[in-house]
């Protein structure tokens, strides 16, 4: 037996660490689904009543992200590294706030979401939450490994995906728009939106740290 193994023995099967990250994941699926419809709304007084909820589940994560640092250091037996719990907490409470700054500077900006490319980033922002929601849901048990490579080889390829987008819409942007003030505003919504994309990716390389420290 390794000693991975027989650590993980002796560690308890079901804390409270994996039922706040399986809620943390949970909710950035959600506000990903709210971001998704949000861009998908074509009228401003709409779109900021969405923001709202989006903000309102970006405070219950921060919350969900307080409580694993405080049960972080109540707990002396936790079920993966320490280190760890921290680094996955903070990318998947990052996802959150992405996804929420994204909201803001739509609303902020009053800028029309019907674009080519914030619609695109919009759509793998939403995929990139559905996989790690599935990673992190495989971390309780760890017995369905395939799976959770799979979600993180998409990750990937999502973030891969969505520099092409950013670099595209960038393009697109200089080429067609000729008010400077519009410009600005999307360039801005792009660079956050593509930055969420990158958080997703942060989160499933910790996750792939977990896994092949105890799988």
């Amino acid at each position: 037996m390794g000693a991975n193994t027989f650590g993980r023995f002796f560690m308890p099967k079901n804390t409270v660490f994996y039922e706040l990250f399986e809620d943390v994941a949970e909710k950035a699926h959600e506000m990903g689904l709210k971001l998704k419809e949000m861009v998908s709304e074509p009228d401003q007084n709409k779109r900021a009543a969405i923001r709202a909820q989006i903000e309102d589940l970006e405070h219950k994560n921060d919350d969900n992200t307080h409580r694993i640092f405080t049960e972080l250091g109540r707990n002396f037996i936790t079920p993966f590294d320490r280190e760890d719990i921290h680094y996955l907490a903070t990318a998947l409470d990052d996802i959150a706030d992405y996804i929420f700054a994204t909201a803001k500077k739509i609303n902020f900006y009053n800028v029309n979401p019907n674009d080519t490319g914030i619609q695109k980033m919009a759509d793998l922002i939403l995929q990139g939450t559905v996989e790690i929601r599935k990673a992190v849901l495989g971390l309780r048990d760890m017995k369905n490994l395939r799976e959770m490579t799979e979600a993180m080889v998409k990750v990937n390829s999502i973030e891969n995906q969505a520099d092409d987008v950013f670099d595209m819409s960038i393009e697109m942007l200089f080429q067609q728009e000729n008010d400077f003030k519009e410009v600005i505003k999307k360039r801005e919504i792009y660079q956050v939106m593509e930055i969420c994309t990158d958080k997703c990716e942060d989160a499933a390389n910790v996750i792939e740290s977990i896994i092949i420290k105890y799988a």
